[in-house]
């Protein structure tokens, strides 16, 4: 079986193929391109090269970097491998790469491979139907995110992904939700379509995700509008007359302390009031959030009704207009 190197070491020669791989080099690449085995030993001997993997090496003396260890695991595993859950997801974009990652790496469910240290081996009997059409090759964006899903220990985790993923802008409901019909025994399986339809409706983060199920929908609040753009600024939740903050972090950069404080004048300009919560408050005081934004929300609508959630929830089905 070819490797997916091997057109553009015909067309380009050994050299050229070490310098695109950032001076990465595979035992197979160099007995293809003609190489005898005690050429290959006296360049390790001479310590010229050294050995990233078996049968890898790198061809310089230096630090290896992040690049260089995601080719060599990738040249380790041999010709039907693919770079796989965050490994994939960097590469193509849908998360930001983090050097301080396993490097993942997927092959067909009849290959064995031995993992190494710092890379994680995964085997798949779909193995070829979730490759991405570009080379060095990985997984399609869709199955990258649910390798992802299915290895975290969370819902909430795997929401996060989702959700940065999703903004990324180079994966969609269809891809992600036709994806997922074709893994029928991964984690969080089950509750994975709602989560996956309000990202891709405008739920930008985990906060804004636990905000629709926790506060929102459990407490039978209004639908909201999410990532409505006005003026120039975004909100995270929208009512009428009520835009709803959520800060997943404390801001302590001034410029973006100023910003939050701009946005919220601009909505008051506008006549709409806001409210601004952050993880604390929706994770852990969901019920009274509700009972704020009902607050507010019965200014203009004094007849709108809402569920508690529990016995204890302090959320008031409907305003009582006579005691008021």
């Amino acid at each position: 079986m070819d490797w997916w190197w091997t057109q553009q070491l015909h067309d380009k020669g050994l050299g050229a193929l070490i310098d695109d791989q950032d001076q990465i080099v595979s035992r197979a690449q160099l007995l293809a391109a003609g190489w005898p085995e005690p050429r290959i030993r006296k360049s390790l001997r001479n310590k010229r090269w050294r050995t990233v993997h078996p049968g890898v090496y790198v061809a310089h003396t230096g630090p290896i970097g992040y690049r260089e260890r995601l080719l060599a695991a990738l040249l380790y595993a041999g010709p039907e491998a693919a770079w796989s859950h965050y490994t994939a997801a960097e590469q193509l974009g849908l998360l930001k790469p983090d050097p301080a990652r396993h490097v993942y790496v997927t092959i067909p469910e009849r290959r064995r491979v031995r993992a190494q240290p710092g890379l994680v081996i995964r085997r798949d009997k779909h193995w070829s139907a979730r490759l991405a059409a570009v080379m060095p090759p990985r997984r399609t964006p869709a199955d990258a995110v649910l390798d992802i899903v299915g290895i975290t220990p969370s819902l909430d985790d795997a929401a996060a992904v989702i959700a940065e993923a999703c903004q990324s802008g180079r994966v969609g409901l269809e891809d992600l939700l036709g994806a997922l019909a074709d893994h029928s025994r991964m984690r969080h399986r089950g509750s994975l379509r709602p989560i996956i339809t309000d990202v891709v409706a405008g739920s930008h983060s985990l906060l804004e995700l636990r905000y629709l199920r926790d506060v929102e929908r459990r407490h039978g609040l209004p639908r909201s509008r999410r990532q409505r753009a006005v003026d120039g600024m975004v909100t995270d939740v929208y009512y009428t007359h009520l835009n709803v903050e959520l800060d997943g972090r404390l801001h302590l950069v001034p410029h973006q302390r100023w910003r939050d404080l701009g946005r919220d004048n601009q909505s008051t300009l506008r006549g709409d009031a806001t409210l601004r919560y952050g993880w604390f408050d929706i994770t852990n005081r969901a019920c009274d959030v509700a009972v704020q934004v009902l607050q507010v929300l019965r200014r203009k609508n004094p007849f709108l009704t809402a569920t508690p959630c529990s016995p204890t929830c302090p959320v008031v089905p409907f305003r009582n207009i006579s005691a008021s």
